[in-house]
């Protein structure tokens, strides 16, 4: 899910390395757009879920060197590296369980009880399966993580107060140091 096309899983395969070697996780990499103009977005994060300006120039002053050196895009492109955001893509196993309790929007690649699209609450993980809490359901369903091919979490006042939080507790943190 960090990649949607080939040529995506193409590229986090090579900018992985880069990202982890400099601090970061790469969170979801996509090239888009037509053969004229190309943008490369990289959403990336620091393991303790931070990711501010300047680390957004660190990570791409990294991977463009690499990019450069390796050339593996045709054409002209745009690289762009940015936070996930308050309404983050969940792309790894792990950020299902991070954001548990919190609203999200999940699609699959196939039909499951009788739909591909989900909306509910997040409700932690089994092995590798998402359990989500249905929205007008009674029990929790539990998604094979591999079938999924895009979520995202809901904007929502609890989330929108849970990064005013964790800013919050991070300004708090680096006054102290």
């Amino acid at each position: 899910m960090r990649g949607k096309t080939a040529e995506d899983h193409r590229l986090v395969e090579l900018l992985d390395p880069v990202a982890e070697s400099a601090g970061y996780e790469l969170v979801r990499l996509r090239l888009m757009g037509g053969n004229e103009q190309r943008r490369l977005q990289i959403m990336a994060e620091r393991p303790d879920g931070e990711m501010n300006v300047e680390d957004c120039a660190i990570l791409s002053r990294a991977v463009s060197e690499v990019l450069d050196a390796a050339d593996p895009i045709s054409g002209e492109y745009t690289l762009e590296v940015s936070s996930p955001g308050v309404d983050r893509p969940l792309t790894r196993l792990k950020d299902f369980e991070a954001w548990e309790g919190f609203e999200a929007r999940i699609e699959l690649d196939r039909v499951a009880e009788g739909r591909k699209r989900f909306k509910g609450v997040l409700a932690g993980i089994e092995d590798d399966s998402v359990a989500l809490n249905l929205e007008n359901d009674d029990h929790t369903t539990m998604i094979p993580f591999s079938w999924i091919t895009d979520a995202k979490l809901v904007l929502s006042d609890e989330l929108m107060k849970r990064g005013a939080a964790d800013r919050a507790a991070r300004i708090e943190h680096q006054a102290e140091e």
